[in-house]
């Protein structure tokens, strides 16, 4: 238990902050005290599309586990070499 105790009688939600979008754009998320970025890496030369796939060729590469994007992305690139 916390050695904090707040009394409720004494804590008024008025003066608690908006929490808006741009607040939540500008957060820091941290998982087991570490943090956790959003978003390709600055640099990367990678670009967001949408794509549709039949669904087996995505269950194929899912099959693999973690990371079948990128097994896709690899393939796509052994494709056009």
């Amino acid at each position: 238990m916390s050695k904090l105790v707040l009394n409720p009688e004494l804590v008024d939600l008025d003066d608690a902050p908006e929490l808006t979008d741009e607040w939540f754009d500008k957060a820091t998320f941290k998982v087991a005290g570490k943090v956790v970025r959003r978003g390709r890496p600055k640099g990367s030369n990678k670009e967001q599309v949408a794509l549709r796939l039949d669904r087996d060729i995505i269950q194929y590469f899912k099959e693999g586990g973690a990371g079948w994007q990128s097994r896709i992305n690899a393939a796509l690139k052994e494709l056009i070499r």
